[in-house]
């Protein structure tokens, strides 16, 4: 069974095993969700990303995902992933379904039966709203993903009504 949800609200509040960050590939922190995932989390999440090891500065390359444990919030986890930026990244579909992807198969390894996601590129990275529904429902309809609840948390009344059209079409 598929069972996704669209929620309208804040993602830092999600009672779930892991919450996708759209992080940067620093993991430092930063603006939008991954400032508010930081902020939420507290300083426990920040020394958990330090950990994560960093090549030339990137500890986390776009479409990839890392995961660290929640400080602060009720869940266990901070899946953190990096998706493209639309208009500069060779290929940004296949790198977000990368990221979307990536994301998952962390929750399962490490035994998640449920998980958030925001709308991953869709902010400041400029991936079209209507396209990364798309690409983010389809992705998390593939039979290896149905074992965990799948929550989009969406902070507007606009990105969730795109999300939920995509999941009535898809």
């Amino acid at each position: 069974m598929h069972t996704i949800k669209i929620v309208q609200g804040n993602i830092t509040q999600a009672s779930v095993d892991a919450i996708v960050n759209a992080a940067n590939s620093q993991m430092l922190g930063g603006g939008g969700v991954d400032g508010a995932i930081h902020r939420a989390a507290g300083p426990k999440l920040l020394e958990a990303c330090k950990k994560v090891l960093a090549k030339n500065e990137i500890r986390c390359p776009t479409g990839e995902a890392r995961i660290t444990e929640a400080g602060n919030l009720k869940a266990k986890y901070v899946i953190h992933t990096v998706g493209p930026r639309y208009r500069i990244d060779k290929n940004p579909k296949k790198l977000l379904t990368s990221a979307y992807q990536n994301s998952l198969d962390l929750a399962i390894s490490h035994g998640c039966e449920s998980i958030a996601f925001p709308a991953i590129s869709c902010g400041v990275y400029g991936y079209p709203p209507q396209e990364a529904a798309i690409i983010s429902i389809s992705v998390c309809k593939k039979p290896k993903y149905e074992s965990l609840m799948k929550y989009f948390y969406l902070f507007s009344e606009e990105m969730t009504a795109i999300w939920i059209a995509a999941l009535k079409h898809s």
